[in-house]
């Protein structure tokens, strides 16, 4: 049988398990789940008779190769800074591997030896990367195959809550990594180009500088602006492109309510609290205001902010707890976004029958020799439950679909990549369908951001 490792068996490997499972005695597949904890590996496969379970500590040198050089193609479902020991026993062993992951440098640079090997080292086949690059580069093909000229890229991912499930203020439950969450948008300006003008917003305005979209009926969202948008031309082959811009995707007004965790300092993570875990959740959003012997908490609070007491967001911070004396932090030496993080998940963590909701929208704008035209292209995927939730679904189908075209030959062009290629977009997109992950297409008229021509 043909052995493929899976390496990590956390909450997005529930889809990628279950279909590589379903598959397996057709494709003659014998699947291994490495994960630190054997009790966790085998939840997942469920005593299924072509799966196995190991204890795999990623760090321990030995183990991790013994059961790369055992696999036929190995996927790494680890955090992305753990993927490049894999791969280079990958290398070592001419393994093909598949990540969800953005390609490190230190990924790229194992390229020239991948290819040298013939080994398929594909990356960014999850989600977000990985949905959004297969369907935006579908329509960009398209476009230019058919003359046209490309004005304008946009394109908004978010995971959200389903709005069955949605039951607090802040219409937001975390689906994904917390902490991820908490440090959005940290470590630079966030950069992009409209009308051939670049634009640049510091993490400390980034929350106040929205956009906001109607989604395929399915009501108004908003979006703030990701890390680095400039480098996709590149990656499109949209060097030219005056208008490029990707975003995250939130509803209304969770940003303005998040930009005041952000003025506050509390989504910092470079330092340290003394007496953390002796504080409580009021001693911790107290240390943050200025000193005042007669001024309750909430007062200096509203008034730092110039929050009315009749605003909605004061409703929501109400409700997050913040000002609670008798909630401990309990956490030792632990950062502002750590003790942030903590608070929030009281509140925002998916209880057991809520649903999740991956949100993705994608705006091109082109010209051509009828003139200059737009295209919308939605997708909103909801969870089935907390296993098969619609973020497990929407990262852990491409890979596995990506990691089995790769075993049958299918996917061939060796190197370290991502999904843009016609062998890897077209036949994925076309099975995603298969599982209800597909979008939504219509023609608008052109808007872009500049009709006029003035200098923006």
């Amino acid at each position: 049988m043909r052995n493929i490792l899976i390496i990590g068996a956390g909450r997005s490997s529930s889809s990628l398990i279950k279909y590589l499972l379903d598959k397996s005695s057709n494709e003659n597949l014998h699947i291994t789940i490495g994960d630190l904890s054997v009790k966790n590996a085998e939840q997942k496969i469920n005593n299924h008779s072509n799966a196995s379970a190991i204890q795999l500590d990623v760090f321990n040198e030995q183990e991790r190769k013994k059961a790369i050089q055992q696999s036929d193609i190995v996927i790494s479902m680890l955090p992305a800074h753990l993927h490049i020991e894999v791969a280079k026993n990958c290398i070592e062993f001419e393994k093909h591997m598949v990540t969800a992951s953005y390609i490190s440098k230190e990924m790229q640079a194992l390229n020239d030896e991948a290819k040298s090997k013939g080994l398929i080292f594909m990356n960014e086949i999850g989600l977000d990367p990985g949905i959004d690059h297969m369907s935006a580069m579908d329509i960009i093909d398209r476009i230019r195959e058919n003359g046209g000229e490309m004005l304008l890229f946009e394109s908004f991912c978010g995971g959200l809550v389903a709005p069955e499930s949605d039951t607090n203020l802040w219409n937001y439950k975390f689906t994904w990594n917390p902490r991820n969450v908490v440090l959005a948008g940290q470590g630079g300006a966030s950069k992009f180009i409209q009308e051939g003008s670049y634009k640049y917003i510091p993490y400390h305005k980034l929350f106040r500088r929205t956009e906001f979209l109607t989604i395929n009926g399915n009501g108004q969202f908003e979006a703030y602006a990701n890390r680095d948008s400039i480098k996709y031309r590149s990656i499109y082959g949209l060097e030219a492109i005056p208008t490029m811009y990707r975003g995250t995707v939130r509803k209304v007004g969770f940003s303005r309510a998040w930009n005041v965790f952000v003025q506050l300092g509390m989504t910092d993570d470079s330092y340290t609290i003394e007496g953390s875990e002796h504080m409580s959740y009021r001693d911790f959003t107290n240390s943050f205001l200025a000193y005042s012997p007669s001024d309750s908490v909430e007062l200096k609070f509203r008034s730092y902010l110039k929050i009315d007491q009749d605003d909605i967001m004061w409703a929501k911070f109400l409700e997050l707890d913040i000002f609670n004396g008798q909630k401990r932090v309990e956490l030792k030496n632990a950062t502002p976004a750590q003790i942030l993080q903590k608070i929030l998940m009281d509140s925002w963590t998916l209880q057991e029958d809520d649903k999740d909701m991956i949100v993705m929208h994608h705006k091109f704008g082109y010209k051509d020799q009828t003139g200059k035209h737009q295209i919308e292209s939605s997708m909103i995927i909801k969870g089935d439950d907390q296993t098969f939730t619609a973020m497990a679904k929407t990262v852990g189908l491409p890979v596995a679909m990506a990691t089995l075209k790769i075993l049958n030959g299918e996917i061939t062009t060796p190197g370290v990549q991502l999904p843009i290629n016609k062998e890897v977009y077209k036949p994925i997109l076309k099975e995603l369908e298969d599982y209800g992950i597909n979008f939504v297409e219509k023609d608008v008229p052109y808007l872009g951001y500049n009709p006029e021509g003035v200098i923006g």
